[in-house]
Parts: structure tokens; C-alpha cells; sequence
């Protein structure tokens, strides 16, 4: 009987150890599965991301280059200077990495907002300049650039709209978390950080022509930043906020990742207006079923016509969904208009695809 129960024993420890070590192995591929989804969404983006590109002439002289989405640069003889201040001669080499459809907006991490108001954009870019390596500046704003596109009849409340905005961009913003629950309820934790969210726009006191012929005109006055040519979507319609619920595929890591590639984010593009709205806010507290994502409280046109793209990478596999949706009026008692996705598997090529699409949206 003792040598029975002493082996009873034995088992049960044996089981129970077992069931320990299992809930661990279970525990670790779960966890390794949604760090799979942040370093998968991490590489995807940067393979797809707009790339800068090369030129080189003669510093002297000056030149123009044209990069392969057909912008212009033009920089006059003598434009460069180096880190004394002295007139650059000789060869430069100039990078520049413009950004003008949504596919690029969102794979380069650039979305069209300032604080929640949306934009619509004429062109995003940013140029660099070096001689043998060293970084150079401009000696004043004479460089012109031309952006190829045409003017959209949405702005400025249909009328075409003859100077546009110059926006100036930092690509980090400090916060302090607060956030909503899935009934839209103000809730606050306690957490500070430094998070980059994209480009934080800001007007720098410069406009564009809009030109007839469907370009538009500035002046490059900073090298090494992000300048954008954006204005502002007026929009008098009343606004209201969207709650973005992922039904399936939430992947959890996204409540601590900020960087631009996260494991689930969520687009909208204004239906035939070249903006791209990036919900950031996380829901912070939810029930089961209705994890996700929210805009800017109030920030959303009702009435708005759109596409919305949902879409997760988790345990080395990709879901997407993508959805066209009219946002409507808060229900009675709520204070925002739920949007539900369900996620199916795709491969990266036809997210690719989904993501290329949102230019004829």
C-alpha cells in the first residue's frame, strides 16, 4: 500500500510537471508568435517602403533632376554650402525620397493628419545633399521643386484652391497614454514615452502655387526634413469618432509597438481624394472580440465616404481586410460608429496588392 500510494504520488508529480512544462512550451509559442508578427510586419515594410534616389551634377553650375514619380527639383549654380558655411564646387550627390499616392504614404509610414485633422496631399518629399560624404545645406530657398499633381476639386470646399499649405514634419512626438475603451470611454494609465507616429505635420509659414496645369510650385528651404504640401479637408459635416474592431487576428503586441510597422494597423482613405488617415490610438481595455483601433475623438466627417484596410502579421502569417464603408451616425447612448473587420490569411504579395489598390479608391 505505501510503495502503491508513494508511487501515486510519483505520478501525479511526474503529470503535474508535465502539465507545467506544456503550459510553458504553449505560453512561449504564443508569445513568439506575436514577436514573429512584429518583426515580419518590420521587414515587410521596409522591402516595400519608397526608396531615396540618387543624382549627381555639378554644384557650380547647378541642375535639375527628375525623380521617377516625375518631380522636379531645380537648384540654381552655387546653391550648396558646407558646414563652415563655405560655397560648395564640384560634384554633389542628391537623394531624394518623394511621396505621393497612398500605397506610398503607408508604406513609407507618412500618413496626411496634423492633430487629427486630416489633410489632403500635393506631395510629400525629403532631399538630402552630400559632397565626399559630408552633409550640406542650402545657402537660401532659391531651389524650386514641381510636384505632378493635379489639383483635387475636394479642396477648399470644392473650388480650386491656388496656394496650398507648406507643412514641415518631425517624425516623433512625445505623449502621455490615454485611450478609450470599446464602448469609447475615457480611460487613463499611467505612461509616458517618445513614439514615432509617422511624420507630425506642422505649418512652417510657406505655400505652393497650385498650378493650372496640374502641378504644384514651392520653394526647398531645408535640407535633411520632411516638407509636405498639404490642405487642410474642410469638411462641415458633424464629426464623430470610429472605433475599428478586429474580430479575429488582433495581435496583442500592437498595445506596446509605435513604430510604424506594427503587428495590426488600420488605414482609411477618403474615397477619390489622395488622403490616407492612420488610426492610431489603441483600444486599451476591451472584451474579447473587439480589440483594435480609433481615430482622433470627433475627428471623422459623418457622412464620409471611404476604404478602410485592417491588417495584422501574426505568427509568420498575414491577414487583411479590406472594406468600404459610409460612416455613419453614433447609435443612441454612444458617442462613436463601430467599423468590425474580419481578417482573412493572405500572402504579402497580395497584401501588396491590397495596399496598391487604395490609389483608385
Amino acid at each position: 500500500m505505501k510503495q502503491l500510494f508513494f508511487s501515486a504520488i510519483v505520478m501525479a508529480g511526474i503529470l503535474t510537471l508535465a502539465s507545467c512544462k506544456k503550459n510553458r512550451e504553449d505560453n512561449s509559442i504564443k508569445n513568439s508568435d506575436v514577436k514573429i508578427g512584429y518583426e515580419q510586419a518590420k521587414k515587410f515594410f521596409e522591402s516595400n517602403a519608397p526608396q531615396y534616389e540618387s543624382f549627381s551634377f555639378d554644384a557650380s553650375a547647378g541642375g535639375t533632376i527628375t525623380t521617377s514619380k516625375g518631380t522636379k527639383i531645380n537648384f540654381p549654380a552655387n546653391a550648396f554650402k558646407n558646414a563652415a558655411g563655405q560655397t560648395i564646387n564640384g560634384n554633389v550627390t542628391v537623394d531624394v525620397k518623394d511621396i505621393l499616392s497612398a500605397s506610398d504614404m503607408l508604406l513609407g509610414n507618412r500618413p496626411t493628419e496634423a492633430n487629427g485633422q486630416p489633410l489632403i496631399s500635393f506631395g510629400e518629399m525629403t532631399v538630402k545633399a552630400s559632397q565626399n560624404g559630408q552633409p550640406l545645406q542650402l545657402r537660401n530657398d532659391s531651389a524650386r521643386v514641381q510636384v505632378p499633381l493635379a489639383p483635387n476639386p475636394n479642396a477648399a470646399g470644392g473650388q480650386f484652391l491656388r496656394e496650398v499649405p507648406m507643412w514641415r514634419g518631425d517624425s516623433a512626438v512625445s505623449y502621455t497614454l490615454q485611450g478609450y475603451d470599446n464602448e469609447n470611454t475615457s480611460v487613463t494609465l499611467t505612461q509616458t514615452g517618445y513614439i514615432p507616429r509617422g511624420v507630425n505635420w506642422n505649418q512652417n509659414g510657406n505655400f505652393a502655387t497650385n498650378n493650372l496645369n496640374g502641378t504644384s510650385t514651392f520653394k526647398l528651404d531645408s535640407l535633411g526634413q520632411w516638407r509636405n504640401c498639404d490642405a487642410l479637408m474642410s469638411d462641415p459635416r458633424p464629426k464623430t469618432t470610429v472605433l475599428g474592431y478586429f474580430t479575429n487576428q488582433w495581435n496583442p503586441e500592437t498595445s506596446t509597438s509605435y513604430m510604424g510597422s506594427e503587428p495590426s494597423m488600420l488605414f482609411f482613405k477618403v474615397k477619390q481624394q489622395n488622403t490616407l488617415i492612420k488610426l492610431y490610438n489603441k483600444i486599451i481595455t476591451s472584451v474579447p472580440g473587439k480589440e483594435g483601433l480609433l481615430s482622433y475623438q470627433n475627428s471623422f466627417p459623418v457622412g464620409i465616404e471611404g476604404t478602410f484596410l485592417a491588417i495584422t502579421f501574426k505568427g509568420g502569417k498575414v491577414y487583411a481586410e479590406m472594406k468600404d464603408v459610409t460612416v455613419g451616425s453614433p447609435a443612441i447612448g454612444k458617442t462613436y460608429y463601430p467599423v468590425s473587420f474580419v481578417l482573412s490569411e493572405v500572402s504579402e504579395a497580395q497584401l501588396l496588392s491590397l495596399i496598391q489598390q487604395l490609389n483608385t479608391k
